[in-house]
């Protein structure tokens, strides 16, 4: 019963953490209309940094601050600015249902790279399924004759470099807080949009995009929150492939505020990303249980 409960509230979190997070990028891609990236990546940044390091300095985790000072930390921002600028790139200028169908990628590309540089096994099923799912975001993405769509290939970037950060963050130390690193990627971030703004004309912000802005960084710190709670709650099997939700957020969003509606193609092609992303987060999941299951017996053998 405990267990049941406790993969309620993940589940419930995951959802959560999609729908916030859809929510923001809805709010930043309307914001967009009227500001420059460097201008919105600062103010957001800048506010986020505001409200994580008052949740800092209250929980004294400020006195931990040697512990972000390693390369890992560094290597998981450069990741994190990475997928930022070029998703934003791709969100202001495509359907916010093609971009966050393009994202679903991740899960896959995260297993192909711990094969890939962290020499972690991956069998011919999950290659196939990789294989498939990158299929299916081609079908999302359809390139023309002429080639790719600019926008379209940097949303697929963008999933490199959050691959890039997820496999970073992965080899970090277990000392790190999660808060502290948090913080470091709103400074820079803050960093970025002001660099970018040395390129940018920018006008005063009205009160109604200060409070979209506002109500954007706090979804942000939201999001990051309820996907940790849900991973923390839940068993990570049943939780996981709730993640996609995330698309029907983005349909119904994309549609009410702009009127997008996908095409057959690519709802063709995120039914694939999404199908061959929970086929192999399943099978990883039934092989780690299989690796504990031998050395639960190893042990017992042992001391028998």
């Amino acid at each position: 019963m405990p267990a049941l409960a406790d993969n309620s509230r993940g589940i419930i979190m995951m959802v959560l953490s999609n729908l916030v997070f859809i929510i923001n990028d809805t709010l930043i891609k309307l914001v967009s209309e009227g500001l420059p990236t460097g201008q919105i990546l600062v103010i957001r940044g800048a506010i986020s940094f505001l409200l994580i390091s008052a949740v800092v300095f209250a929980t004294g985790m400020h006195r931990q601050w040697r512990a972000v000072c390693n390369r890992m930390v560094a290597w998981r921002t450069v990741g994190e600015i990475g997928a930022t600028v070029l998703y934003l790139y791709a969100l202001f200028n495509m359907p916010i249902a093609n971009v966050s169908a393009i994202g679903q990628i991740v899960p896959l590309m995260t297993t192909a790279a711990a094969a890939i540089f962290l020499a972690e096994p991956v069998g011919w099923r999950r290659w196939t399924a990789i294989a498939v799912g990158f299929l299916g975001v081609l079908l999302i993405m359809r390139p023309s004759v002429s080639g790719f769509d600019m926008f379209s290939l940097a949303a697929f970037a963008s999933m490199g470099f959050i691959t890039m950060r997820d496999l970073v963050t992965r080899e970090m130390p277990s000392g790190v807080p999660t808060l502290l690193v948090v913080a470091v990627t709103a400074a820079a971030m803050t960093a970025t949009g002001a660099t970018l703004s040395l390129v940018e004309n920018w006008p005063v912000p009205s009160l109604k995009q200060w409070a979209i802005l506002g109500a954007a960084s706090t979804l942000l710190l939201c999001g990051y929150g309820t996907s940790i709670m849900a991973m923390r709650f839940g068993a990570m099997a049943v939780v996981a492939p709730f993640r996609y939700t995330g698309i029907l957020f983005a349909v119904v969003l994309g549609f009410l505020v702009w009127g997008d509606v996908p095409n057959v193609l690519t709802l063709v092609g995120t039914l694939i990303v999404v199908a061959t992303g929970v086929y192999t987060f399943r099978r990883e999941m039934r092989l780690a249980q299989q690796v504990r299951s031998i050395e639960a017996s190893a042990v017992s053998r042992s001391s028998a």
